[in-house]
């Protein structure tokens, strides 16, 4: 047996329809409530005999036949009919309590009675049945609006299989599993609680997928299986299978059934359908803006690998080509423009590598206590080669405590970090570099008096390739603030940014003073 997959909502067992659900058969019970209203009609009137003619008396006998086909159904209103003819005859025609007729006339009598019981009875119960199929119709509209309603809100496939399940159930009080193909297989997504289909009905479900045709009880096919299979078709394609089990007392060949379960399965498919284009379409558009965005970012890196790499190939040239011609001053500027660029290219290809190691998970933290002045002495001598003249202006707390990190990441954290202030600050600005203790963490921050960020962008500057839409702003890689954001984070800190009051930006590093981090190189 191959166990279905339940769903959340449970139904008792023995369910039946709640849709096209009939009062049930009176049989023999039915025959006798006739026989008693006959009796009764009979009582009465023996009462009013000796006040009525008998011909009045007729009137009681149909009255008995319209409250039997009005609560006990057609054929009981024409044995009631019958059986007030023989009372009638019986009890109140000359000479009484026999069947012989001594006035030929009641003949007609009788035949009237019966022929008016009989049709009384035909009209009520043909209006009785009219009116259940009116409810019955209703009942399905209201049925599938609310399928309709539930699939409508579903914005996935669980959510949709959700609503189908949990309609059908509500609506027919029948057992269902809904089938889909995985990997090639056809396979139930959804289903009632603790159903299960063996190999045998696996095998109608895989033919009625592959056939597009129902399938099993109450169809042309596969009939001694206990469930129904219907596909859930689209114009091109068929998504899976419904399998519903109505229970032995209902009859799924029934033509209003057949129609109402093949539109709740086209409702399903449809909203399958639409499930699944919106998640292709969602993939397509992820698949696309992917491919742009790699696009600019591979013309945006080989514009700025290209522009270091002619500037030093035509500084050499100009130095091999002319050398003897050229006065030394004019050399000597020649080679240091060729180092600065090869600096910065090198610079480039690092921050590409770190970048890398970042994304892959390979960085590998070596904690140690150290000296903030320590690192910040570092950083500056990193530095000094490209202040060209800009001042920075640090401001340590006094009495910082000693704090756990990789001295060598932190240190391209902050180079990074005072790198893009100079960037952003112009000719004779200062950079502005602090270091305090808050609660339990240590914080450094750079400011700067740039343009500053838009607001919307101040979380996005720490993307990997972003860069801030300001003219004033020279070129990069933007790759610097991502790696400082990722070697922050691996030492469990947080690093955000903020716009200053009268310009510029604020860049705002924590460190925790107490380092919690586990599984890493303490250089021990």
């Amino acid at each position: 047996m191959s166990s279905v997959g339940s769903s959340s909502h449970d139904t008792p067992a023995g369910r039946r329809s709640v849709i096209f659900r009939r009062p049930p058969s009176r049989g023999l019970p039915g025959y006798l409530a006739a026989l008693v209203l006959v009796g009764v009609a009979t009582l009465v009137c023996e009462q009013a005999r000796p006040y009525l003619s008998p011909v009045n008396m007729v009137m009681a006998y149909l009255l008995v036949v319209v409250l039997a086909a009005l609560f006990l159904g057609r054929r009981p209103a024409v044995v009631s009919a019958l059986l007030g003819v023989l009372a009638f005859d019986f009890f109140f025609v000359p000479p009484r309590f026999s069947f012989q007729i001594a006035d030929k006339e009641y003949l007609l009598t009788f035949l009237a009675l019966f022929t008016v019981g009989v049709v009384i009875s035909s009209l009520v119960a043909r209006a009785r049945e009219s009116l259940q199929a009116l409810q019955i119709r209703e009942r399905q509209t209201a049925a599938l609006y609310q399928l309709s309603r539930d699939l409508t809100i579903a914005t996935d496939r669980g959510a949709v299989l959700e609503a189908v399940v949990k309609n059908i159930e509500q609506s027919l009080g029948g057992e269902l599993a809904v089938l889909l193909p995985e990997e090639g297989v056809l396979a139930p997504a959804a289903a009632s609680a603790g159903i299960e289909l063996d190999r045998e009905d696996l095998g109608i479900a895989e033919w009625t997928l592959h056939s597009r045709r129902t399938a099993g009880r109450g169809t042309g096919s596969h009939n001694d299986s206990a469930w129904s299979f219907i596909p859930l078709k689209t114009l091109a394609d068929t998504l899976g299978v419904l399998a519903i089990s109505l229970g032995a007392a209902e009859r799924p060949e029934s033509p209003q059934l057949r129609k109402f379960l093949n539109a709740f399965a086209a409702q399903s498919a449809l909203a399958l359908e639409r499930v699944r284009l919106i998640a292709e379409a969602q993939e397509a558009q992820f698949f696309k803006a992917r491919e742009n965005l790699e696009r600019a970012l591979l013309n945006s890196i080989s514009h700025d690998l290209r522009t270091p790499l002619a500037a030093i190939t035509g500084a050499l040239s100009a130095v091999l080509d002319e050398g003897e011609k050229l006065p030394a001053g004019s050399k000597e500027e020649l080679l240091q423009t060729a180092r600065e660029e090869a600096a910065r290219l090198n610079r480039f290809v690092g921050n590409l590598l770190d970048m890398t190691r970042l994304e892959a998970g390979a960085l590998q933290l070596r904690l140690e206590l150290g000296d903030v002045e320590d690192l910040v002495g570092c950083a500056l001598s990193a530095l000094e080669q490209r202040l060209e003249g800009r001042e920075i202006m640090v401001r340590l707390a006094s009495e910082l405590p000693l704090v756990t990190f990789d001295l060598v990441l932190m240190i391209q954290v902050l180079v990074n970090l005072l790198d893009n202030a100079l960037k952003h600050t112009p000719a004779g600005g200062a950079v502005e570099l602090a270091a305090t203790v808050g609660e339990g963490e240590l914080l450094i921050t750079v400011s700067d008096r740039g343009p500053g960020v838009p607001p919307q962008d101040l979380e996005r500057i720490f993307e990997k390739f972003y860069r801030t839409p300001v003219p004033e702003v020279v070129g990069g890689t933007g790759l610097g603030l991502s790696i400082c954001k990722g070697i922050v984070e691996a030492h469990g800190g947080t690093i955000k940014a903020e716009n200053r009051k009268g310009g510029g930006l604020r860049v705002v590093v924590a460190l925790p003073l107490a380092s919690e981090k586990k599984g890493v190189d303490d250089g021990s």
